[in-house]
């Protein structure tokens, strides 16, 4: 598709789908904004229906085979993948603001899910979905209230190196976890470099059953392989081959390798995932990191296809979407769920128009589960791991990483921090300390932030930085000070130090330090504190405090700190050159540059 082609169906979608964002609408619409499905069907064409159809049925292809294989990876029954795909995609049919995003089992959560399942459910599969189901509960919950928050701009805290660094491990933790599974044996997961050891350790005493692995890696193969022809179900085709030979040759008694069994007959029911209250605090970290991940990872997708396809996407009401979606896996037993940038890319290439898709493609796969449970019960396990192993690779980011490495080093250290996080300590560890790592680089500007002493360039109008520009003009008596960031308890002491030291090495005795305090966004109360003991620092020495370029709501912040009294209003100038105005009428300057000299 063109990006820069113009879809008929974004054309001719409603007002709350455009580029520009919607106006204010009446009652009746401002209740269906909550519905931007039925915003689509309301407008639905007759000629959009075959497309939608055949994009559906190909993306079904296409679905069975991974939301099984995401289930096992995930420490979970392989129909439970199949729940988690039939629900979560009528959900968001309606509710989602995106018009071909595909939701589902995902392989960037299937690590966080492992996590918390597998210690906690002692091997009992059922204890296992209620522990997902309740993830996935906790997950709704969360994006759903920071939908209504309006809170969906929180993930562009996370920057790409931490975003990268903490995809990058948990792509590693999916990968070694079905390492095992391709050579046909298990180990006991204890985090991805005990793993590590523990497949070493299982191919050194020639634990590997050949069949299998044979099995899986050919499957592996034929997935790479078919993956460049975006519209050939690849997957299926590796997956229904391996199924073919196993079932016939009867690998499962012959050669021992393990096979997914038969599925349970039924659609998924409305079941609340009980839990214990022991296990409660570790289902509500996994939930909150399945959260961040899924909408991080559904946020950039929904952005990509919506410039695709011209039509604005609320962040917000993605949240939405995604949180009811994973409500809906909770209640229906399912497990946590995003959106896939593999089974996307694939509606799309076959046609999609809209939502009808995902129903379609969902309503397939609920036949399927009806009517031939047992299709897929000569299903390898080996290859399964070969699917996931398929998708974890595709997580890996190493090209822009490399870019970042070019541009910035100290970035690309901390991609690799987060990495290291995930691969050491495990998925849920790991993401909390990407977020820690985010935070700090966050703050980290502000905490340290750029400073300059100000003076005027031959040349060039204006007061600038003097240590770019060397033979600038400093005006005698008078240092102009900027300061790059808001003031607040952080970075207040040093914002003192540096004012103080402008001041001491000022080559001319000093009599007014002006403030170019536009940069200056916010101030708390510490940091006013501070600056109050700096006015008092300075006028012991003769000096006068005062601000240029203050903005007016830090302005209104320092008339309720008191520091207007303090100062006095001829402390505050509109402009630097006011000030300078000001400090040379008080103090003419004999030897001044030309643009200083008073008339």
């Amino acid at each position: 598709m063109n990006p820069t082609a113009i879809d008929p169906a974004a054309s001719a979608a409603p007002k709350q789908t455009q580029l520009l964002r919607p106006r204010q609408a009446s009652d009746q619409q401002s209740l269906m904004r909550w519905l931007p499905g039925l915003q689509i069907l309301q407008h639905y064409r007759l000629n959009w229906l075959q497309s939608d159809v055949v994009a559906g049925l190909v993306l079904a292809t296409m679905l069975v085979p991974v939301g099984i294989a995401y289930a096992v990876a995930s420490g979970l029954p392989g129909i439970y993948g199949l729940y988690a795909t039939v629900v979560p995609l009528l959900i968001y049919a309606v509710v989602g603001p995106s018009r071909i995003l595909v939701l589902g089992p995902d392989s960037s959560l299937a690590a966080v899910i492992l996590a918390v399942v597998l210690p906690l459910s002692a091997g009992d599969p059922m204890r296992a979905v209620a522990l997902a189901g309740a993830m996935a509960v906790v997950s709704g919950v969360v994006c759903v209230g920071a939908g209504l928050a309006r809170l969906g701009f929180v993930t562009e805290l996370l920057s790409k190196p931490i975003r990268y660094g903490y995809m990058n491990g948990i792509a590693l933790t999916v990968l070694l976890s079905q390492v095992p599974k391709l050579l046909g044996f298990s180990v006991e997961s204890q985090g991805p470099l005990r793993d590590l050891w523990a497949i070493i350790k299982g191919v050194m005493d020639a634990r590997v059953n050949w069949v299998a692995f044979a099995i899986g890696a050919s499957t592996l193969a034929a997935i790479f392989l078919f993956k460049r022809f975006k519209v050939v179900p690849g997957i299926l085709i590796a997956v229904a081959i391996a199924t073919a030979v196993a079932g016939g040759f009867g690998l499962a008694k012959s050669a021992g390798i393990s096979v997914l069994g038969p599925l349970p007959q039924g659609l998924p029911a409305f079941e609340i995932p009980w839990i214990n209250r022991s296990d409660l605090m570790t289902v509500i970290y996994g939930g909150l990191a399945v959260a961040l991940i899924s909408f991080a990872d559904t946020c950039v997708l929904s952005r990509a296809y919506a410039a695709r396809t011209r039509t604005y996407v609320d962040p917000n009401q993605e949240l939405i979407g995604l949180g009811a979606a994973n409500l809906g896996a909770g209640f229906f037993q399912g497990f946590p769920i995003s959106s896939s940038s593999s089974r996307t890319p694939v509606a799309e290439a076959a046609g999609a128009k809209t939502q009808m898709t995902g129903v379609v493609g969902a309503l397939a796969v609920a036949i399927l589960i009806m009517a031939a449970p047992n299709l897929l019960r000569n299903l390898p396990t080996s290859a399964l791991a070969a699917v996931v192993i398929a998708s974890a690779i595709g997580l890996f980011e190493i090209t822009d990483l490399l870019r970042i490495y070019r541009m910035q080093k100290w970035e690309f250290w901390l991609s690799m921090f987060c990495f290291a996080g995930v691969a050491t300590f495990g998925a849920i560890q790991g993401i909390a300390l990407a977020v820690v790592a985010a935070i700090i680089e966050f703050l980290w500007d502000a905490w340290r932030p750029h400073f300059a002493v100000l003076g005027r360039a031959e040349g060039v109008r204006g007061f600038h930085d003097i240590s770019r520009y060397p033979g600038a003009h400093l005006i005698p008596g008078l240092v102009l000070f900027r300061w790059d960031a808001p003031l607040f308890f952080a970075n207040a002491e040093l914002f003192q130090e540096t004012v103080i030291s402008a001041a001491e090495n000022s080559p001319a005795p000093v009599r007014w330090v002006v403030v170019a305090a536009e940069p200056v966004t916010s101030v708390d109360v510490t940091a006013a504190d501070v600056v109050a003991e700096l006015d008092r620092t300075l006028r012991e020495a003769g000096i006068k405090l005062s601000f240029a370029e203050l903005k007016d709501p830090v302005k209104d912040k320092l008339k309720r700190f008191g520091l207007f009294t303090q100062f006095g209003e001829q402390s505050f100038f509109p402009t630097i050159g006011a000030a300078v105005d000001a400090y040379l009428a008080a103090y003419p300057v004999a030897q001044a540059n030309g643009q200083d000299k008073r008339p």
